[in-house]
């Protein structure tokens, strides 16, 4: 990334800490996010300007140790807070809060949210944070970027977070390099709704179905949870698990858009591709995210990162 990259981001020497080019910045919240490996572009995919400061990176599947996390909060602190964005995980959660009990003692100003978007889980305490978290990255790193005051970047994340769901299928398990095994075994004529990011099965195994049949459980999973109605305006995303092709995400996406149009609701900008992946999985992930005229704004606000889209 820093070869490809150079004008973006730097890496933290001796670390797998990705910041930006530029930090730290003066005046401006710091946004601080990671995770384990086997996810790209995520979460390095997302430094830059306009979305993340740091990106901390753990071996695969696997959180970052809480030095590096540290380290990160204080290379990027620019003397006006720092927000945490985590994913619910029990490793995530536990890393990210000794970093975040560091910092304080340092009297860094810092504060933290918790994305819990998979609507596989109930209830929403115990929900995986997948494919929605780079849109609580894009939204609260471009209100950061407008220089808001911490509570404002962190309400704004916090409400990003209430308003989005996504729901995954997969065709195949992936395989850790550790391991080197799937891990779990699917039928040829098999697929399983439901799975996490990390290769835990799903919550129902069925045969196969076509990608029309597919993009429509995966949206009614999310509209039983959200109670759109009709009039809301969504950002509606399909993601690719690391090894679907894109012919098949946009087929998906299709009939998804269909039939939001069907209910009545609008949608204010779509994204298809390879946004939160799982190593070799065959398999997409549908989120949607009811938005507001802020959020609007920040997601058309600028970026320089090399893996969020371009939305026009």
């Amino acid at each position: 990334m820093v070869s490809l990259y150079p004008d973006v981001v730097r890496r933290l020497a001796g670390t797998r800490v990705l910041v930006r080019r530029d930090a730290p910045i003066l005046g401006k919240v710091a946004l601080v996010s990671g995770g384990g490996s086997g996810h790209e572009p995520l979460h390095f995919g997302y430094v830059g300007k306009g979305v993340l400061d740091a990106a901390v990176m753990g071996e695969v599947f696997t959180s970052p140790p809480p030095d590096q996390i540290y380290s990160a909060i204080r290379e990027v602190d620019g003397r006006s807070g720092v927000l945490l964005v985590v994913k619910n995980y029990a490793g995530d959660l536990m890393n990210f809060k000794i970093a975040e009990e560091w910092a304080s003692r340092d009297g860094i100003e810092i504060v933290k949210v918790v994305v819990r978007d998979d609507v596989a889980l109930a209830p929403m305490q115990i929900r995986r944070g997948v494919a929605g978290t780079i849109l609580v990255h894009k939204i609260a790193g471009a209100k950061a970027e407008s220089r808001a005051q911490l509570q404002q970047v962190q309400e704004l994340a916090e409400r990003v977070i209430l308003n989005v769901r996504s729901m995954a299928v997969a065709l195949t398990s992936c395989t850790i390099p550790s391991v080197g095994k799937p891990v779990f075994t699917l039928a040829e004529d098999e697929i399983e709704f439901g799975t996490g990011i990390h290769g835990e099965p799903g919550v129902s195994r069925t045969r196969m179905v076509t990608a029309d049949e597919t993009g429509e459980t995966l949206l009614h999973c999310i509209l039983d949870d959200m109670n759109l109605k009709n009039g809301d305006e969504v950002v509606m995303m399909t993601n690719g698990m690391g090894c679907t092709p894109l012919m098949e995400l946009y087929i998906v996406s299709r009939r998804v858009l269909q039939l939001l149009a069907e209910l009545g609701i609008r949608v204010f900008k779509s994204m298809v591709g390879n946004f939160v992946t799982s190593l070799d999985t065959a398999g997409v992930s549908i989120t949607v995210l009811r938005v507001d005229d802020e959020m609007k704004e920040m997601l058309l606000a600028p970026d320089t990162t090399a893996g969020f889209p371009k939305l026009v």
